[in-house]
């Protein structure tokens, strides 16, 4: 299977105070077509520097971002921001907290299709489960849930190839996480597009995704398959992961 996405040894470093710290060294993956890829890790891992760079919103120090085919820059065309859309984790705050639903999305539409595009809100809606009158309200009045459907719904208006979804399930509760997880199921499955699934918890990365990357200090310590991952884990610290899962359900 070809790939849609190449990370090549992609360096970041930030510095505060004359304290430079380095979030990511030389770090590298493909992302194939359709495929959904996990990458997880704790706090400071580096993970949301990441999606970040490949997203655009920041630059690397070195390193490039391949996509189709094409090295990408910092400064995108409009074709590129419409193939890769990204999600964050706090979906409330994404939102301007005096406008409504409707308007914030039709807002980013407008500005990655052009003034004049329309936008099907009823598909859009349906398409993430959710009744479009709902739409008409406030982020502050919907559930963490209803926002994170919503802001899915924001990305995947322009039809993008590409999704990144940075901890997006992290602040819901179980009954909300799961529903988030078979909602990008169900749309990889009707769409195709491929994305890349940040988390710091590694079971539900390993329910969704084709394969796993761990991070650890700004590195990519193992990936593979998520079953030879879950089930034989070469790196110590990919053991310690899976093995606080099962302390937990145990």
């Amino acid at each position: 299977m070809k790939n849609i996405l190449s990370v090549k040894d992609l360096c970041r470093s930030y510095e505060r105070n004359d304290i430079k710290t380095e979030a990511l060294h030389d770090v590298s993956f493909e992302l194939k077509y359709g495929e959904i890829l996990g990458i997880v890790g704790t706090s400071g891992s580096g993970k949301s520097t990441l999606l970040r760079l490949i997203s655009g919103l920041e630059a690397p120090d070195a390193g490039s971002v391949v996509f189709d085919g094409r090295e990408l820059g910092q400064k995108r065309a409009l074709a590129d921001k419409r193939d890769i859309q990204m999600i964050f984790q706090d979906a409330g705050a994404s939102f301007h907290p005096r406008r409504t639903i409707a308007s914030s999305i039709n807002d980013a539409f407008q500005s990655l299709m052009g003034k004049g595009a329309v936008l099907d809100l009823d598909s859009l809606c349906i398409e993430v489960g959710l009744n479009s009158c709902l739409a008409r309200r406030y982020p502050g009045s919907l559930s963490g849930g209803q926002c994170q459907r919503f802001a899915i719904a924001r990305a995947i208006a322009s039809s993008p190839r590409v999704l990144l979804c940075d901890e997006i399930t992290s602040a819901l509760d179980v009954s909300s996480q799961a529903q988030i997880l078979e909602l990008l199921s169900s749309l990889r499955a009707e769409t195709g597009m491929s994305m890349i699934f940040v988390s710091h918890d590694i079971a539900v990365v390993s329910t969704l995704c084709d394969r796993i990357a761990v991070m650890r200090g700004g590195d990519i310590v193992e990936q593979g398959n998520t079953k030879s991952i879950i089930s034989a884990p070469r790196n110590e610290y990919t053991k310690e992961l899976i093995a606080s899962v099962m302390e937990v359900k145990h």
